[in-house]
């Protein structure tokens, strides 16, 4: 088996979940990583064992041994780390989203189509074992006709300082985990129904004097078939990180739920360390959640990404995908701002 050599650019919170994903995946080598900073690079390529960290982009898009590379970095820089992956006709994956808006999003997209290369888009929703699964059952029939979708992804705020800066990360909560929702939304009902028309509201309630974006916002979706999705996204839920789909057909209805719901439960009167993502506590009562890249689904996308470049084959995540999330996200905005039904506009 040929070993697929990886390049992470990025050194932060993704990146290192990316890591974790990668490990459990066979035939691949992360050979060098970026970061935009030489010390963060080492730090990272410390932490995870990499032999060649990097501040050099174009020293390491020049290189001829590197068979894909993994955006892993803030949300300005997509757009023109991936216009250079692209002229160079390299294999890459983004991390979400894609773009800050619609027209980065095409400008990326048009770009690595043109490239003829390899493109993915890393959205770890439609990865993740449960809604995998639960994909299964409705392709199966067990629920009948999708009718309703809601999708809710929430916490008590970024990681990474750059998501506050609604003006430089091109939004706020609902540019953040909104398109984990959408990415689910489409994945439930059909990525041939299309989204025609969106409703939305956003307001900043917690964090006023962090961020100029919204850290609540609700996104309702509505399908050429007539089909209702419902986004809960915000950045002011304490008790870690929530993840939870609800998909309900005319035969029945099927429930995720893979943070509230873990296999363990604990009480502690002491730190008992890492407990779950953006966990506000670590004592007390807790839920811990195992194997949190495979639960997420980083490790079945990233095995993917390596084996569409094994074989030659485009992902079932592309940049397609992710430009048609920014389109969606786009109409919400101006939803938001209009308080009014929004077309999206392709």
């Amino acid at each position: 088996m040929k070993s697929i050599r990886l390049a992470i650019l990025g050194s932060g919170f993704v990146a290192d979940f990316y890591m974790q994903g990668l490990a459990d995946v066979p035939g691949q080598t992360v050979v060098t990583n970026y970061s935009r900073s030489i010390e963060r690079a080492k730090t990272f390529a410390n932490r995870w064992g990499i032999q060649h960290p990097s501040a050099d982009l174009d020293e390491l898009i020049a290189r001829d041994d590197i068979d894909l590379y993994v955006i892993a970095l803030p949300n300005e820089e997509h757009l023109p780390v991936g216009l250079k992956l692209a002229a160079a006709r390299k294999n890459q994956v983004c991390t979400k989203p894609l773009g800050r808006n619609r027209d980065e999003a095409r400008k990326l997209r048009d770009a690595a189509v043109a490239s003829g290369a390899i493109h993915g888009y890393a959205e770890t929703e439609v990865f993740a074992p449960a809604v995998v699964k639960a994909r299964q059952t409705i392709e199966g029939g067990g629920i009948g006709k999708v009718l309703w979708v809601r999708s809710r992804e929430s916490h008590s705020g970024p990681h990474s300082p750059h998501f506050w800066d609604a003006k430089i990360a091109g939004g706020g909560a609902m540019l953040d985990l909104g398109c984990h929702c959408i990415e689910a939304a489409r994945y439930f009902f059909s990525r041939d129904d299309r989204i025609l028309e969106v409703f939305a509201w956003g307001a900043t309630l917690v964090h006023g004097e962090r961020t100029t974006g919204e850290d609540n916002a609700l996104l309702v979706l509505r399908f050429a078939s007539g089909g209702i999705a419902h986004c809960e996204m915000s950045w002011t839920t304490k008790g870690g990180l929530d993840l939870r789909n609800e998909i309900h057909g005319s035969e029945g209805s099927i429930f995720t739920d893979v943070t509230r719901m873990t296999p363990i439960t604990s009480f502690t009167t002491k730190s008992a360390g890492y407990v779950v993502e953006k966990a506000d506590i670590d004592m007390g009562w807790t839920r811990p959640l195992p194997e949190e890249a495979f639960t997420y689904g980083y490790q079945a996308e990233m095995k993917h990404f390596v084996e569409c470049v094994r074989h030659g084959c485009q992902p079932r995540e592309t940049y397609e995908d992710g430009y048609i999330v920014n389109c969606i996200l786009d109409a919400g905005y101006r939803s938001m701002r209009d308080r009014a039904w929004t077309t999206v506009e392709w």
